[in-house]
C-alpha cells in the first residue's frame, strides 16, 4: 500500500491567510524549519495507478498539481481518482469536492449523516451524480473499496465511530445538539489495508478513549490529530475562545493527550496530521517537536510518501 500525505496542516492551513504569528511569519519568509502546508487529506493506492483519497480539502487542485501520481496519464480527461472517503462534512473534508466537478467519474463514500449535508446543499450537484456515484459508508462493517463502474481498488475500509462533533456551520441548528463525545456518525475514523500493513486515520477525535486505544492497537500506520499542542492553546494565544476539546479535538500534550494516551499501545509508525498553526509542533525546531519525536511520534507534511 502506497501512501501520499497531500496535506498536513488543519483548517486554514499553514500560513494561515489572515494569520501574523511568528510561525505563520516564518513560513512566509522560506524558513526551512517552518513549511507551508495544506489543509489535511492522504492518497492511498494499493497498486501506484489508482487512487484513494481520504477527504477532499479547500486546497485539492494544488494538492493534486504538487502529486504527479495523481495527474491525468489515460486521456486527454482522465484521473488517477477513483474513490474519495469522506471521515466528516466539514468545510475541510469536503469543500475540494467543488475542484471535481468537469465530468471525470470517481465514487463518493461517506456515512449517511454526511451524504444528507451534500444532498442538502445543491452547490454539491455541480459534482455530476450520473458519473459520481454516493455510498453509503456502514460503520463496522468491512468493504473493498471500488470505482465509479464498481471496479475493486483492492483496498479494504472499515470505518469506525470517533468522538467528535457535528460542523461548525451546522451548530445552533434546531436539533442539531452540540456534543463532542458523540458518536453519531459527524466523525469517522478509517481503517484501510491491501493485504500487507494496517493503516489507521483519525485526523479529527475528541478524546482517545479506551474503545478509540483498542482501535488503534495494533496498527502499523496511524494517522492521528494533532490539531493543537495544549487543550488552551487557541485561547493563550489571544486568537480563539474555544478549548481543543470543545472544537472536537484531543491535544498531543498532557495527562490526556495523544502522547500520554498511546504511549504503551502498540502501534507502528505515529504520524500527527491535522496540525494547527497555532500548534509550536509545527516548527521542526521546536522543543515541542524535539518532545513529540522523543516519544516516538512524526509530525506530517505536505509531500510525505510512506508504503506498507
Amino acid at each position: 500500500m502506497q501512501v501520499r500525505v497531500l496535506g498536513a496542516a488543519a483548517g486554514g492551513g499553514f500560513p494561515q491567510w489572515n494569520a501574523a504569528s511568528a510561525a505563520c511569519r516564518r513560513a512566509r519568509n522560506g524558513d526551512p524549519a517552518a513549511k507551508p502546508a495544506t489543509q489535511a487529506s492522504i492518497a492511498v493506492s494499493a497498486d501506484g495507478r489508482r487512487w484513494v483519497l481520504v477527504n477532499a480539502a479547500p486546497d485539492l487542485r494544488q494538492q493534486i498539481e504538487a502529486t504527479p501520481p495523481l495527474h491525468p496519464q489515460a486521456a486527454l480527461r482522465s484521473s488517477p481518482i477513483a474513490a474519495i472517503v469522506l471521515t466528516n462534512a466539514d468545510v475541510d473534508a469536503v469543500a475540494g469536492l467543488l475542484h471535481l466537478r468537469e465530468g471525470t467519474p470517481f465514487a463518493l463514500y461517506a456515512h449517511e449523516r454526511v451524504l444528507r449535508v451534500l444532498d442538502g446543499n445543491p452547490i454539491f450537484d455541480v459534482v455530476n451524480r450520473a458519473i459520481v456515484p454516493r455510498r453509503q459508508i456502514e460503520p463496522g462493517g468491512r468493504a473493498v473499496l471500488a470505482d465509479a463502474a464498481g471496479a475493486s481498488l483492492d483496498l479494504a475500509l472499515e470505518a469506525f465511530l470517533a468522538p467528535g462533533k457535528l460542523p461548525l456551520y451546522l451548530e445552533g441548528q434546531p436539533g442539531r445538539a452540540l456534543d463532542t463525545a458523540a458518536l453519531d456518525g459527524d466523525t469517522l475514523g478509517l481503517e484501510l489495508d491491501a493485504g500487507a500493513g494496517r493503516l489507521v486515520y483519525l485526523a479529527n477525535c475528541a478524546r482517545l478513549d479506551d474503545a478509540m486505544l483498542e482501535r488503534v492497537a495494533g496498527a502499523d500506520l496511524l494517522f492521528l490529530d494533532g490539531t493543537l499542542w495544549r487543550d488552551d492553546e487557541m485561547i493563550v494565544q489571544g486568537v480563539g475562545a474555544k478549548t481543543g476539546r470543545r472544537m472536537g479535538h484531543i491535544s498531543m500534550s498532557g495527562p490526556e493527550g495523544a502522547i500520554a494516551r498511546l504511549r504503551d499501545v502498540p502501534v507502528g509508525r505515529r504520524v500527527f496530521i491535522h496540525v494547527n498553526n497555532t500548534n509550536p509542533a509545527l516548527l521542526a525546531d521546536s522543543p515541542e517537536r524535539a518532545e513529540l519525536e522523543r516519544a516516538g511520534w512524526e509530525v506530517a507534511f505536505d509531500g510525505m510518501e510512506l508504503r506498507l
